[in-house]
């Protein structure tokens, strides 16, 4: 069983994803380009970052049986895997989890200025001189756009800090307990004190949030963007925060990834930065939940199984 991974990893995220597969499957793990055509040749597992699966990729892939993707699978073109007989799978809700906490942990950190904080503290700077504003969660209100496994989780943890949720979803769902209110998108970005993403992207949300949504938000509101960077336009999201349109940002996906050094959203004080590692708990571009669904997934298409959270039918 040859598995390929294509992505940018470093070597010691290398040596853990490997250790984490069967000793008799040969797992080949390679950046984009030319070598990953010469090894998508005789793979029977493709698990692609940063590529577009699409039919001139498939149709060279003579012995591909399944391509898995992490919770987003925007990069596989579904009907293309269909036309030539190949599953496609994501591992959706296995890192709702991480994610969640990692959105609640920026939430934190940019309320309670800890990127500030601990700044001044390591450049030793007179605390006299220390100047700040931040704020308690209870009682703000955020606004959850899109109530998937990670949006359900988020509003779980909301809960316990005494916020108020907002949810706006295509497909709303009735909470038994009355504590999420579900609204229109409109309404949901107008009175949240903060707003956060968790909608995949496709057509339909593709630059969802831009400069009408940023104008139509709270000038104290803070954003969050733990989806994918596609779903905003970035070069609007820029404006907004210079022009303090919106009060702050923090954000772990980019419309161009690894994110630009030259990009201006590296040099703004009111921007929290994580390089797309919200779903990644256990370091170094690797989560021990997400490759334990992997291997099991593969291991049903080897037995002749459709794989759990397929994208398609064969």
């Amino acid at each position: 069983m040859k598995i390929l991974i294509v992505g940018y990893f470093t070597e010691t995220s290398k040596s853990n994803i490997v250790r984490h597969f069967p000793e008799d499957w040969d797992i080949v793990i390679v950046h984009p380009g030319k070598e990953m055509l010469h090894h998508i040749e005789d793979c029977q597992v493709l698990i692609p970052e940063h590529i577009k699966v699409d039919c001139s990729l498939l149709s060279i892939a003579k012995k591909l049986k399944l391509v898995q993707t992490g919770a987003g699978f925007d990069n596989v073109d579904i009907d293309a895997c269909t036309q030539y007989g190949i599953w496609a799978a994501n591992a959706a809700g296995v890192n709702a989890q991480a994610v969640a906490e990692h959105v609640m942990a920026l939430i934190l950190s940019y309320y309670k200025n800890i990127p500030f904080l601990d700044s001044f503290m390591k450049n030793r700077i007179d605390e006299n001189e220390l100047q700040y504003t931040g704020s308690e969660l209870k009682g703000k209100t955020i606004g959850i756009i899109g109530f998937g496994a990670v949006g359900k989780k988020v509003a779980e943890f909301c809960r316990i800090f005494d916020m108020n949720v907002l949810v706006y979803a295509r497909n709303p769902v009735v909470q038994s307990d009355g504590f999420v209110k579900m609204t229109d998108f409109d309404t949901l970005v107008g009175a949240s004190d903060i707003v956060s993403v968790h909608v995949s992207l496709n057509q339909q949300t593709k630059q969802l949030i831009n400069k009408e949504v940023f104008n139509k938000m709270k000038n104290t509101a803070l954003f969050i963007n733990t989806a994918r960077g596609g779903i905003v336009n970035e070069r609007d999201l820029i404006d907004a925060l210079k022009n303090r349109d919106i009060s702050g940002a923090c954000l772990d996906v980019f419309e161009s990834e690894p994110l630009p050094i030259e990009s201006e959203l590296r040099n703004l004080r009111n921007v929290i930065l994580t390089p797309h590692t919200a779903g990644l708990p256990d370091g170094l571009k690797f989560h021990k939940k997400r490759y334990d669904f992997f291997v099991n997934n593969i291991k049903r298409v080897e037995n002749g199984e459709e794989p759990k959270s397929k994208l398609n039918q064969l």
